[in-house]
Parts: structure tokens; C-alpha cells; sequence
């Protein structure tokens, strides 16, 4: 299963739960993109390294497209990475390498092809921020994939922390090499939340 189909799930997004309240203002960084200090700090762009180092330390490779000035990137950083529950499970079990959608720096992407971000997002069909893309947990999964064929899962858009937390759960429990997609996924969640007694935010 290459892409994750969750345009319905977005509208779950939208209407489920309370209306939660943004924290602190989020920190920018040289660029003007929101960050966090948790992100990979460390890179020199080749994302076949990038890939190879995630999976030798036990951990899944996540690319975070964002853009200077972005609303739905600040209410993700001020919402849902706000979230401690969310927060905490990302940082532990995944590296985040934010790219900028209309940034300079050139990326060697998985096939060897060396572009800048902005030309990297337009091979990947970036076409708005934040956009969170997934990848498999070693580089020989890639062999002869390119562009969005590399992907096991992509979440387009700001969701909400049991939404956003459950895209990573989701890509964490390998579900899409299972051929469950991510609509089904979120709503056996929601359902065992509630049986649970839980608020879904």
C-alpha cells in the first residue's frame, strides 16, 4: 500500500471533540518555519543516510514539509506537538527532518537525484503544508521506488492530536503492510477510546 487515503478521515478530524486551546507560541527557526528542539538537528540532507541512521537506532524516518507564515503549521506545533502524550511518542520512536516547501538547500533524495527542497517537494507533489511524509524502516525497501512510490504513508494537513498521534501509531505498528488503511485504523481507535471512557481531541 503506497499512499494512505484519509480525505474522510480529515472531515473526523475536523468535527470530532472539543475545540482545544493553542499553548505557548511555538519557536521559529532561521527560516520562519515553527520547530521543535526535539527535531533532527543533525543532517546532511542524503535521506538514504537520513533512512539508514533512523533504522539503526531503532527508530522510522518522518520528513515534516512546512513553510514560513504557515497558520495550520503553527496550529500544529501549538496543539498537537504541544501535546505531551503525542510529543512523547514521536520524539522516542521517530527522527523528524522538517523541509522547508520553498527552501534552497539541496537534498539527496533516496534515488541519488540531488534538487533543492522546493524542487524536491514538487517531485514528492507537495502542495501544501504541513505535510508529514512516512517511509519503510530500511533504504532496501526503497530499492527502484521514486517520488511518492516511496512512501508508506503521507498525513496532508493539520489534525488534531488523536488523529495526528494516530498517524504515527499507525506507521509505528506497520498497519499499512497489513493492508489496513488509515480511515479503518482511526476508526477502531476512536471506538476503543470511547469504549475506555476516553475524550477524543
Amino acid at each position: 500500500m503506497r499512499r494512505t487515503p484519509i480525505a474522510l478521515t480529515f472531515v473526523f478530524a475536523l468535527l470530532l471533540g472539543p475545540t482545544l486551546a493553542p499553548a505557548a507560541e511555538p519557536k521559529v527557526n532561521d527560516d520562519g518555519l515553527y520547530t521543535q528542539d526535539w527535531f533532527k538537528a543533525t543532517s546532511f540532507l542524503i535521506l538514504k543516510e537520513d533512512l539508514a541512521e533512523a533504522t539503526a537506532k531503532g527508530r522510522r524516518l518522518a520528513i515534516l514539509w512546512e513553510q514560513k507564515g504557515c497558520p495550520y503549521c503553527k496550529e500544529m506545533h501549538a496543539i498537537s506537538l504541544a501535546d505531551p502524550k503525542t510529543s512523547a511518542y514521536i520524539r522516542e520512536r521517530f527522527d523528524i527532518l522538517q523541509l522547508n516547501l520553498w527552501g534552497d538547500r539541496e537534498v539527496e533524495d533516496f534515488d541519488g537525484q540531488k534538487l533543492s527542497e522546493k524542487e524536491l517537494a514538487r517531485k514528492y507533489r507537495i502542495n501544501f503544508t504541513p505535510t508529514v511524509q512516512f517511509f519503510p524502516e530500511s533504504p532496501a525497501e526503497l530499492a527502484g521506488k521514486k517520488g511518492e512510490a516511496a512512501e508508506v504513508a503521507r498525513l496532508p494537513g493539520f489534525f488534531r492530536p488523536f488523529h495526528f498521534l494516530g498517524m504515527f501509531e499507525y506507521v509505528q505498528e506497520k498497519r499499512y503492510a497489513k493492508g489496513q488503511d488509515f480511515q479503518r485504523y482511526i476508526m477502531e481507535r476512536a471506538e476503543a477510546a470511547r469504549a475506555r471512557g476516553e475524550r477524543i481531541q
